[in-house]
């Protein structure tokens, strides 16, 4: 059975560069996209007395579905570079997060 490559130190800060961005363009995607949807600049959050809960847990919704797909395809985008550089993928084969 061949050796299976190890991958590069380098991808550690690498995939820590590629998170700390995409959080950061999924907090801009969600400030857009509650300025569309509801016509205001600032989302509600858990501790303002003056929302519903409704309002708090759909806007708590939206903000978490546009992170978990920004940040997904850039891992997945960081994923395929270091694959299509070195040859190895980044990841285990179990899959999963973290």
């Amino acid at each position: 059975m061949p050796k299976k490559k190890s991958l590069p130190v380098v991808y550690k800060p690498i995939g820590f560069l590629l998170g700390w961005t995409s959080g950061t363009l999924a907090g801009m995607a969600f400030q857009k996209t509650w300025k569309m949807i509801r016509h205001e600049d600032d989302a509600p959050d858990a501790l303002d007395k003056n929302r519903g809960w409704g309002e708090v847990l759909f806007a708590a919704a939206v903000q978490g579905a546009i992170f978990a797909v920004v940040r997904s395809a850039a891992d997945r985008t960081g994923a395929k570079a270091i694959e299509r550089s070195t040859g190895v993928w980044p990841g285990d084969d179990k899959g999963g997060r973290d």
